[in-house]
């Protein structure tokens, strides 16, 4: 449950106060953190310790002492010395490395209970009455984000968040599987979408200066409910997987901004099919040429105006209107009105749409 890496931190840490040589071992004498190999030596003893009644013991210039872990004997610490002053030392250490294990089972527990109140795997029942229980506040505002890397499969990824976020923070930091990490973001009062927005930037700019490639972050809406946090996390599931097919160029999107994107998102593809046929009559918006996608695209971009496009596209303003003209010919669709631009859009985010989906059936 306690990583032995943290066990021997706490102990160097402690050393460097104390100046006292001190080694963790497990109940069958094998040394897992130590301050001095020397101690090392102490396994046989710390085995035979491990099965006698006391809690503490004077062995061959070595105090000895038993660490539990709720009634269940864990570990054994040794302290190098002899005398009152070591005695307390060896005492101070084992109730530190006691209260350790303490607060990473309320860790692990609380863990555990985010993974199964994101995948819904709670009775409404069961969620307040374990949120009571691990001292969880049930009617704060939170939100989900979901941050994915290259690096994803990489353990180091959810620890990296986790320091950059600090022990201390009121927010959650799991892994529900390998592709991504979740953070339940708890909300002061007065924070919004804003404020969502800046914390997202500051870890996606965190990660990629710890190396991180290709870093993304979506998130759902705010809830005040902690039954609701698996919504939350939900829609940021969807944002992340809509924000690779229309907002590619973007590092963090929010379930808000998906706009159309999320209502093409949940067709299924035969009707997709169906519509395309329809409007491009059996073509695809793949077959038109550069410069044709370039001017609709940049047509769009400038909300149907004619002399800012072709300003931008530095071509004459009759230029554009013939290219247009030639659209609307091969495809029964004029961009200069409103409906038959919405159309084309649409469209067009079928096409990419269809096209992300058919890339995951190879």
């Amino acid at each position: 449950m306690i990583s032995n890496q943290i066990l021997q931190n706490t102990i160097e840490g402690l050393k460097s106060i104390a100046r006292v040589e001190l080694c963790v071992m497990d109940i069958d004498g094998k040394a897992v953190a130590m301050t001095d190999d020397e101690m090392e030596k102490g396994g046989k003893s710390a085995a035979e310790f491990a099965k006698s009644p006391a809690d503490s013991q004077e062995i061959q210039g070595y105090q000895y002492f038993k660490i539990y872990d709720e009634q269940q004997l864990e570990y054994i610490l040794i302290a190098a010395g002899v005398g009152e002053d070591v005695y307390m030392i060896g005492k101070m250490v084992a109730f530190q490395i006691q209260n350790l294990l303490v607060a990473y089972k309320e860790r692990f527990d609380k863990d555990n209970f985010i993974k199964n109140l994101l995948l819904d795997n709670l009775l409404l029942v069961d969620i307040y009455s374990r949120a009571k229980k691990l001292h969880i506040q049930t009617d704060v505002k939170r939100v989900a984000l979901i941050i994915e890397t290259d690096n994803a499969k990489d353990s180091n990824v959810l620890e990296t968040i986790r320091t950059y976020f600090g022990s201390n923070s009121k927010d959650f930091i799991t892994a529900v599987d390998e592709n991504n990490v979740i953070v339940v973001k708890d909300l002061s009062e007065g924070e919004g979408v804003r404020e969502i927005d800046r914390a997202a930037a500051s870890i996606v700019a965190f990660l990629q200066k710890e190396d991180f490639k290709d870093v993304r972050i979506a998130y759902g809406t705010i809830v005040s409910e902690i039954k609701e946090v698996s919504r939350s996390y939900k829609e940021a599931k969807m944002a992340l997987d809509v924000g690779k097919i229309f907002f590619d160029e973007r590092d963090v999107i929010a379930y808000s901004e998906l706009g159309i994107g999320r209502l093409i998102y949940q067709l299924p593809i035969p009707l997709c099919k169906m519509f395309i046929k329809e409007i491009f009559d059996g073509k695809s918006p793949d077959d038109f040429d550069e410069e044709t996608l370039t001017t609709i695209n940049k047509f769009f971009e400038n909300s149907l105006n004619v002399s800012e496009t072709s300003r931008q596209l530095f071509i004459h303003r009759n230029t554009l209107v013939y290219r247009l003209d030639k659209l609307q010919k091969s495809t029964g669709l004029d961009l200069r009105v409103f409906e038959d631009a919405i159309t084309f859009k649409i469209a067009l985010m079928v096409v990419k749409y269809m096209k992300y989906m058919e890339s995951f059936e190879y």
